[in-house]
């Protein structure tokens, strides 16, 4: 028995984009949020719950994995894979609503990030994509940041060859995105505790 507590985790619950796909795992986002924290001083774990390729379906499958331990808050971030696939947005609502509920039936503060669609199944699907996030987020009254890579998606000088995942300056940008939105809600809990 020790009076050491577990850590308390926030787990960034993701695809490609979470783990950092091209980067070393100290340049991926969860990691540069972890940096931030302890240069705050905030006592939190970030854990980087990535996989390459995972479509809000796959993320469903291993949900209680990623929430193992002393888990307070979940970052949400899936939907560019559905999108490149072109799966159907109900689906992809679907998926993530069930992802956000049970969540909450263990008290953890969801963060969603919202995702564009690639625009090569048209301009319709691209706009049900993109309001799906927004829809979940209010259905289900979770703190929201619409875009994940917003300041970054189709900028060159920002992204890996591929087009598609962030560098090493483009990581920092989602970093102070998600930091955004995640800081305030660490100073309640610092606070409440």
């Amino acid at each position: 028995f020790s009076l050491a507590a577990e850590p308390v985790r926030i787990v960034a619950f993701g695809d490609s984009l979470t783990i950092g796909l091209g980067l070393l795992e100290q340049e991926a986002y969860p990691a540069l949020l972890q940096r931030k924290m302890d240069e705050a001083g905030y006592q939190f774990e970030v854990v980087n719950a990535g996989v390459s390729g995972d479509t809000s379906a796959g993320a469903v499958r291993r949900l209680d994995w990623a929430l193992e331990g002393d888990v307070k808050v979940l970052i949400v971030a899936f939907g560019g894979n559905d999108g490149l696939r072109g799966l159907p947005v109900a689906q992809m609502k679907e998926k993530l609503s069930q992802i956000i509920d049970k969540a909450r039936e263990r008290d953890i503060v969801v963060i969603l990030a919202g995702m564009e669609a690639p625009p090569n199944f048209g301009q319709e699907y691209a706009t049900q994509f993109r309001q799906a996030f927004r829809e979940v987020a209010l259905a289900k009254r979770v703190l929201f940041i619409p875009f994940l890579l917003n300041n970054v998606a189709g900028k060159p000088e920002l992204n890996q060859a591929d087009g598609i995942h962030p560098n090493q300056q483009g990581t920092q940008i989602v970093a102070d995105t998600v930091w955004s939105v995640l800081q305030p809600l660490l100073d309640q809990m610092s606070g409440a505790s």
